[in-house]
């Protein structure tokens, strides 16, 4: 199919749209980097940089919510240009095929302690600026790869079941990628006792299978759907209105924030809570079970929501999601079989927040089609990410500032754990239980006022199509 025939509507049951697996495979492949990298960063960074850099959790907390508020600065800019770039690679994979390097090294970069002072007090604000550059750097690579990986999923499919799948596929690399990292930091952690080296091993490790899987996805697809668009008569601050007088995306924006503002801090505190409040050496066996049960569930969910619809599935998923970060609260210190078993409910609902949100997307940029007769993905997935990224850089700073208020007690390297005062303990509990609680009934109540049923999407699709096919007999007489 070329891009200046139309195509058949996508909601045609006699000739359903079908990707190749060879196609859904490479394009999974691509978000394999991303779920390396993040599944780290947001486990063990603050951690990292409090136990073995020696940074207080109060500065700490500050490189994170730097690096991310940067994150959402550059994704609307890097999302334009991508939907203006014309080259032989496409206007998506030419940007990872080109970012893929700087992605790479910057994440390495994250993961060394040099030593810039004998002053302590000066060495530890020289470290400070330094991995505030390094956050700066990494994540303007990260999302010259990423965020043109996460627009090319329209421009594959108009399929409704087939963009589902085709997320179920990008979820299973993404967190298979995450399972690989944590299980490398479990075999690692006992391998090598200096964290330093330990720290250093599994990011040059994790920095190269992060690189390698986007060279997959780049020769393993090709744009499909690319509906010419102009949209350099507007201003970013005018394409941003235009993205947000969508209502359906606004829902989506919400339902994207809350779930993973509960994720993120989850993931933040979680080693805090594991380590003083469980009394455990190491953390990665908690967040492994997570992640393996999540990528299971992601085809059972995708099977499921088949039948039910997705605004289903999300409601079941999140009901798992929701006992086990209530029970985390409650969980006594002595009970780490309980602490394993809602590890594992919380894996069946992070599945749902993997998969649900993005696909939602898919149909709203679809309506803004229709609406506007342009495609701007990168623009919808800038502007989402960008009201992410910067609530997420907020609430990891908060829970940096929370542990540093709280009294908690850095170990700054040393391999003994101290022991922490009940004020950080009682922090570290409302963080990880309460909070992240409230986070998930909201989008809850967000996804059940979601207009955009499977019918509502199947009519827009089938409105594009008519008018492409009038556009086209039109350009033929």
């Amino acid at each position: 199919m070329n891009h200046s025939s139309p195509s058949a509507p996508a909601n045609d049951r006699s000739q359903p749209e079908k990707l190749r697996l060879s196609t859904k495979l490479a394009y999974g492949a691509g978000d394999m980097g991303a779920g390396i990298t993040t599944i780290l960063i947001s486990f063990t960074l603050l951690i990292f940089l409090t136990e073995v850099a020696g940074l207080d959790p109060g500065l700490a907390g500050t490189v994170l919510m730097i690096g991310k508020v940067w994150d959402a600065i550059n994704d609307p800019v890097i999302g334009m240009l991508s939907d203006r770039t014309r080259s032989r690679w496409g206007r998506r994979r030419s940007w990872m095929l080109f970012g893929s390097l700087p992605f790479g090294l910057s994440f390495f970069l994250y993961w060394l302690v040099p030593h810039f002072s004998a002053d302590p007090d000066l060495n530890k604000w020289i470290l400070f600026g330094y991995y505030v550059l390094v956050s700066i750097f990494f994540h303007a690579a990260y999302t010259a790869v990423n965020l043109p990986y996460t627009a090319l999923t329209p421009e594959l499919t108009q399929d409704y079941n087939e963009r589902t799948s085709l997320n179920s596929f990008r979820f299973a690399f993404s967190i298979g990628g995450s399972i690989l990292a944590l299980i490398l930091g479990v075999v690692l952690s006992q391998l090598i006792p200096d964290p330093k080296q330990m720290y250093v091993t599994l990011g040059g490790i994790c920095a190269i299978f992060s690189m390698f899987p986007l060279y997959w996805c780049v020769f393993g697809t090709r744009e499909r759907y690319q509906t010419p668009s102009d949209p350099s008569n507007l201003s970013l601050v005018s394409q941003f209105k235009i993205a947000l007088s969508n209502r359906p995306f606004q829902f989506v924006i919400g339902i994207y924030l809350f779930s993973w503002l509960a994720l993120q801090l989850t993931t933040a505190v979680i080693p805090y809570f594991v380590v003083s409040w469980m009394g455990r050496d190491s953390f990665f066996e908690v967040a492994l079970i997570v992640q393996m049960v999540a990528i299971i569930m992601l085809f059972v969910w995708s099977a499921i929501s088949r039948s039910v619809g997705r605004k289903a599935v999300y409601f079941m998923g999140m009901g798992f999601w929701i006992i086990a970060q209530a029970g985390l609260f409650f969980l006594p210190r002595d009970r780490t079989d309980l602490m394993f078993f809602l590890a594992v409910l919380a894996g069946v609902g992070v599945a749902t927040a993997y998969l649900i949100p993005w696909s939602m997307l898919t149909d709203v940029i679809d309506l803004d089609e229709l609406n506007t007769g342009q495609r701007r993905e990168g623009i919808f997935y800038s502007c989402m990410v960008f009201l992410q990224k910067l609530g997420l850089g907020l609430g990891i700073f908060f829970v940096g500032q929370t542990l540093k208020w709280s009294g908690f007690i850095a170990s700054a390297g040393s391999t003994t754990i101290p022991e922490q005062p009940d004020s950080a303990l009682f922090a570290i509990r409302m963080v990880i239980g309460p909070l992240p609680t409230l986070f998930l009934i909201g989008g809850l109540i967000l996804v059940y006022f979601y207009p955009l049923s499977r019918e509502v999407h199947a009519a827009i699709l089938l409105q594009l199509y008519e008018r492409k096919h009038k556009a086209a007999v039109k350009d033929a007489e």
